[in-house]
């Protein structure tokens, strides 16, 4: 099975989650060390799901796209 997990740099390291399963979150001091943990949680996440649920994941589609925001002029 294959889903999408998320990594963002922050001030702390690294925090990891997974779109596809609601509340599936981690982190680490590293990349591969979040990575890591997030897989670590997504199977524990799984195990614990019934057939019907685990028989209906998929991985979502998704994308990336900058935006260009203009500050808000006060009235």
């Amino acid at each position: 099975m294959q889903l999408n997990a998320i990594i963002e740099k922050d001030e702390n390291g690294y925090y990891a989650y997974v779109p596809e399963l609601k509340g599936c979150f981690s982190q680490g001091e590293s990349f591969e060390e979040a990575l890591q943990n997030i897989r670590e949680a997504a199977e524990l996440y799984i195990e614990s799901m019934d057939e019907q649920e685990k028989s209906s994941l998929q991985a979502k589609s998704f994308f990336i796209a900058p935006l260009n925001i203009q500050p808000l002029k006060a009235i």
